[in-house]
This record gives structure tokens, sequence and C-alpha cells, in this order.
């Protein structure tokens, strides 16, 4: 009975601990739920007014003060962006070519180059990573010029592949970076258990490591696309045949008024189409996305 009578007080006091903690962790998750919130309506805030702007009529999305509410909804900016000069979806299937082109030269050179680094002994191996990563601290737009007039000699200017190109090495040193991290995340004993069972170096690559850094590539794609989609400077000095505009040249020609002034509606009309295809790969891919990008950045 003793045992019994002083169990039971000590089993109280541990739920009554137990419940004091649930009590004071509460506060903290409407705290952090709450912030949550706030920091996602901050930042849907201007999409939510683009494509409140989108749906308004010409004049009323260019009047001043604007209005923030439509007085009637129209889809009057949408058809011009649909039928702008060649047509959207001639620029879409430009934008789409050009992306699916860098993802592709992304991937065959940055999953070799990450393999290599991670698996193979190489002198030198950290300052030739260095040297790779190091185009990430030049600007870019420093280099458009020579590289225009170096594609220009060679029949790329003006090309879906020459584009591609530009945006690949834009985009390479991150890959190499996120490429070599997941291989180097895998273990060392699946790899010698390959080397066991007679596989060489390219076939334990394509047969055991490919599989399971899914998500790193998929990754990569991803940021690849999102870059390139996104693109405009390059594209402007590269690209000088209205047919092979892409997304972002069509944004900054169908935002042009009467009288020099932007068509708001228009421009409002054609970012909300332009980011649709990002938003729906993203939501696609998502659960490969944050895999991948937490094995790239947590070792």
């Amino acid at each position: 009975m003793t045992t019994i009578s002083e169990s039971a007080p000590r089993g109280l006091v541990s739920r009554s601990r137990s419940a004091q903690a649930v009590g004071q962790s509460r506060p903290v998750g409407y705290l952090i739920a709450a912030i949550c919130v706030g920091v996602s309506t901050i930042m849907l805030l201007p999409l939510v007014l683009s494509f409140i702007a989108s749906i308004k009529t010409a004049a009323e999305a260019r009047q001043s003060p604007p209005s923030y509410l439509p007085s009637q909804l129209s889809l009057e900016n949408y058809l011009k962006v649909f039928e702008y000069q060649a047509g959207l979806w001639s620029y879409v299937s430009n934008s789409l070519a050009v992306a699916g082109l860098t993802i592709v030269l992304c991937l065959a050179l940055s999953v070799p180059a990450g393999y290599g680094l991670a698996r193979f002994k190489i002198r030198g191996k950290e300052l030739w990573f260095i040297l790779m990563l190091a185009p990430l601290m030049i600007p870019y737009q420093a280099l458009l010029t020579p590289l225009y007039l170096n594609f220009a000699g060679m029949g790329l200017a003006n090309s879906h592949l020459g584009l591609a190109i530009v945006h690949a090495v834009l985009q390479l040193p991150f890959s190499i970076y996120l490429m070599r991290n997941s291989f180097e995340a895998i273990p060392r004993e699946m790899e010698e258990a390959a080397k066991v069972d007679g596989c060489s170096s390219l076939q334990t690559l394509w047969r055991i490591f490919l599989p399971l850094v899914v998500p790193g590539t998929v990754t990569v794609a991803l940021f690849a696309f999102i870059q390139s989609w996104n693109e405009f400077l390059s594209a402007l000095i590269f690209m000088n045949n209205e047919q092979s505009f892409t997304v972002p040249i069509m944004l900054v020609s169908v935002r042009a008024g009467r009288q020099g002034a932007v068509d708001w509606g228009a421009l409002e009309a054609g970012v909300i189409i332009s980011i649709l295809p990002c938003v729906i790969i993203y939501l696609l891919l998502q659960k490969y996305y944050v895999a991948g990008f937490l094995n790239g950045a947590v070792k």
C-alpha cells in the first residue's frame, strides 16, 4: 500500500509537469503560426494586387489614383497578351526550348563534375572546386558583351542553343556545388559494395548513385528552369529576331501603351501568365526540391 500511495503522487506530478509544458508551448506555437501567416501575406499581397489589376479594364488599370477593386471584370488584358505580335505561344515555346536546353546542359555537366569532386582522389581537388565557384563573384553583366561577340563569330547568336549555353554557364557553379554535396551524402559502403560486384566508375554512377541523388538532380533542374525562364538581360542582348524572343522580352514590349504610357493591365496579365509555369513545376516537384536542397546544404 505504501508503494502504491507513493507512486500515485509521482504520476500526478509528472502529468502536471507535462501539462504545463504543453500549455507553455501553445503560445509559442500560436506566435510562430501568426508570424508565418504575416510573412505569407506580405509575400502573396503583390501577386494578389497584380491579379486584381490584370482583370480590370485597360482604362481603369491605368487611372490615377488607382482603385484596389475593379468596378467590372474584364479579360481584355489577357486577350492582348495572347494575341500580342507573334502570339503568346511563340514566346512561351521559345522560353521552354531555352529552359529545356539549359536543364540538359546543367545536368550533363554538373552531375559528372559533382561525382568526380565527391568520390575521386584528385590532387588539389578543393582548389579546383573553389575555382569552379569563383564565377559566382563575377557580375555576369560584365561578360555579356565578349560572350556575344564570340557567339556571333560562331553563329550561336540569336539562337536557342547559344542563349541556353549562357544560362547554363550562369547556373553551373551552384549546380556543381549542390551535386557534389549530394554525392558526398551517400555512404562509402555502397560504393565499395559496387566495386566488389565488379562495377566500373561509370556503372557505379549510373546504377547506384543516380537513383540516390534524384532529389539533388531535380533541384538542379528546377533552379536551372526558373533562372532561364526569368532571365532578361542576356536574352535581350542575344536575341534580335522577334520570332526568337522569350517571355521576359515580350513582357517589356507588351507594357507599351499609348503615347509612351505604361499599359499596366497588360503588363500585370503578362506577369501572372509568366509565373504560372514556375509555380506549377515547383508544386509538382516540391518534395524533391526540399530533400535535394537539404542534402546539398547540410552535410
